[in-house]
């Protein structure tokens, strides 16, 4: 596929790594932002970690480095099947540890002590995080390692003025909000670089001004308002929705009139300006 064009909705002083995105294996042009972030920061180690990887290549945000860049890779997938096709894809190469393995919030199975069972560094270069769901408590977790760079899935239905984070439990699907990811991104010592439809770039605070970025505030670095689905108040208390009119996952219109009038506060008759207003 070839270079997707730079949004015109942009700002390109703040993020001028879009106009390099570039689609190998990644969902939204992350394959080419990725090599150029790594044409900027200083020579590391060239290992990554992708987290939720699936068969290896569907979407991948590490399979370009370690196939035509030749980079060292701790794989993690839970489900049995992706695992199988990811494992005969890498099984040539001794330097892609593939773990078919759950991750946990504490104890043995945290992300930490899961990739401690392998040889990747403690600082090592890239860590990708797609797990629909709890990525946010995933990152929030990884204590003894500190990637360079990290690629983490957000939820883009959710406005930036929304802190949102989903329960701590890896049976619910509902996500975060990139604004929770840059809160806990500046906690643990990262800056937003860049931002796709629904992949937050984050990277060590101390290569952040290796980017020359003016302002990486969250409203300047993406403006992907599409996927919102908006409610507001007329004077009279009339409840309105607007913005997005769809499931955006399981592509299912929604009928906004209809649920509008199914969350009204007030009945017709109530619905007037109130008079100690006028």
């Amino acid at each position: 596929m070839s270079d997707k064009p730079v949004s015109t909705n942009i700002s390109l002083q703040s993020d001028w790594l879009l106009g390099h995105r570039k689609q190998i294996t990644s969902q939204l042009g992350e394959d080419g932002i990725l090599e150029k972030i790594f044409e900027i920061i200083p020579e590391g180690n060239r290992w990554c970690v992708e987290f939720g990887a699936g068969d290896g290549k569907l979407f991948s945000n590490t399979y370009n480095l370690i196939v035509n860049y030749n980079w060292s890779s701790v794989q993690v997938e839970a489900n049995p099947d992706r695992f199988s096709v990811l494992s005969n894809r890498y099984s040539e190469r001794e330097d892609v540890y593939c773990l078919n393995r759950i991750i946990s919030f504490e104890g043995e199975g945290m992300l930490d002590d899961v990739l401690s069972s392998t040889p990747v560094p403690e600082d090592f270069d890239l860590l990708s995080i797609d797990i629909d769901g709890n990525d946010y408590h995933v990152w929030s977790s990884l204590e003894r390692y500190h990637p360079k760079v990290l690629v983490i899935e957000f939820n883009p239905t959710i406005p930036h003025y929304v802190i949102f984070v989903q329960k701590r439990d890896f049976n619910v699907n509902h996500g975060c909000s990139l604004a929770a990811l840059v809160e806990l991104g500046k906690a643990k010592g990262y800056e937003l670089i860049c931002s796709t439809q629904w992949n937050g770039i984050f990277v060590d605070k101390k290569y952040y001004s290796e980017f020359n970025i003016s302002d990486n505030s969250i409203w300047k670095m993406n403006r992907n308002y599409q996927f919102w689905t908006y409610i507001f108040q007329a004077y009279d208390g009339t409840i309105f929705l607007g913005g997005m009119n769809k499931l955006l996952w399981h592509d299912i219109p929604i009928d906004l009139e209809l649920l509008q009038e199914m969350i009204q506060v007030l009945s017709p008759e109530e619905r007037v300006f109130p008079d100690h207003l006028r």
